[in-house]
């Protein structure tokens, strides 16, 4: 795991399944199951699978998008035509 080691409890406590593809029957054990197969054998794992998931990704870019502060990430064709991916990294990061 390279997740970095202060926080995998915390992780790993919290998984939050969201999008349409976590719909599917059963998916939340699957993922319990697959996760607990991985993590130390001492370590909580916590599958979160809300009702409204299938639209949270939706909802999180609808809120973001409202967001004053995130008019700064917008990125034109110029600029990254300009400087490539890498701008998504010096102005959304």
């Amino acid at each position: 795991m390279k997740g970095d080691i202060d926080i995998r409890k915390e992780l790993y406590a919290n998984i939050v399944l969201s999008g349409g593809t976590t719909m599917f029957p059963g998916i939340a054990d699957r993922m319990q199951k697959d996760v607990s197969a991985l993590a130390p054998s001492n370590m909580k794992i916590r599958i979160v699978a809300p009702p409204e998931r299938k639209y949270a990704v939706w909802i999180g870019g609808s809120i973001l998008s409202s967001l004053a502060t995130f008019q700064s990430m917008w990125i034109s064709k110029q600029e990254y035509d300009e400087s490539g991916p890498s701008i998504v990294h010096r102005k959304c990061f």
